[in-house]
């Protein structure tokens, strides 16, 4: 059987209307309507199978459901050049808020030196999910124990009129105040970014019960 016929075999119409109304930016009929738990379990079974290399080198795909599919697949790569490069070969085929943020490689946490190297590119693109991807992957992998301040400057720096790429530079900064709180709340003493982002990063951090009560009222005092 191959890969699509496994999706549709797991189509849930109800679903697919739901899902199509989450995800605007795509057209209602490229949706099977396959329940994330299900696309993962089509990973599994097809991880191992030739019908998987067959499938990672078909692009673009026609359904929505299949590029969920293939960025899960992307994430189990084991060896990172080839993770890179299948990431690099997918993301100008990434339309959608949904497929962008179900990619997680795994293999990206023990590469985190030449990692920094490609989220610098991808942030830099004029692709709309490419962006979004490369801001997800800093605040996914550098918060932490490999955090810098200097890694703020990359999404403060970047300047969008796309809602799915300014929304994620919101995310990463209230999910950065949760984390390097004294790092990064100079960004939005100073205003480093739009109106709009600064103003939604306020917002999310003032919904994060990371951040504590004094926290939040200080940021509310700093809304545009």
């Amino acid at each position: 059987m191959n890969i699509q016929s496994r999706l549709f075999e797991l189509q849930d119409k109800e679903y697919a209307a739901f899902q199509a109304k989450l995800t605007p930016t795509i057209p209602a009929d490229r949706f099977i309507g396959v329940r994330v738990p299900n696309v993962r379990k089509v990973a599994k079974e097809f991880i191992k199978s030739p019908e998987h290399e067959q499938f990672i080198n078909e692009l673009p795909h026609q359904y929505y459901d299949e590029n969920m599919l293939h960025g899960l697949l992307v994430s189990e790569i084991k060896d990172y050049k080839k993770c890179i490069k299948e990431t690099d070969r997918f993301l100008p085929f990434v339309d959608n808020w949904a497929v962008c943020d179900i990619m997680s490689p795994k293999v990206f946490k023990k590469h985190k030196t030449e990692l920094m190297d490609k989220i610098r590119e991808w942030t830099a693109s004029n692709k709309t999910y490419t962006i979004r991807f490369g801001i997800e992957m800093l605040m996914s992998h550098y918060l932490d124990d490999d955090f810098k301040a200097e890694y703020l400057e990359i999404p403060a720096a970047v300047r969008s009129e796309e809602y799915y790429v300014n929304m994620m530079i919101a995310w990463f900064f209230a999910t950065a105040l949760a984390k390097q709180w004294d790092e990064t709340i100079v960004y939005i003493e100073q205003r480093k970014m739009s109106p709009w982002v600064h103003n939604k990063t306020i917002q999310k951090a003032c919904e994060s019960y990371r951040i504590n009560d004094g926290q939040k009222e200080y940021l509310r005092s700093l809304k545009h």
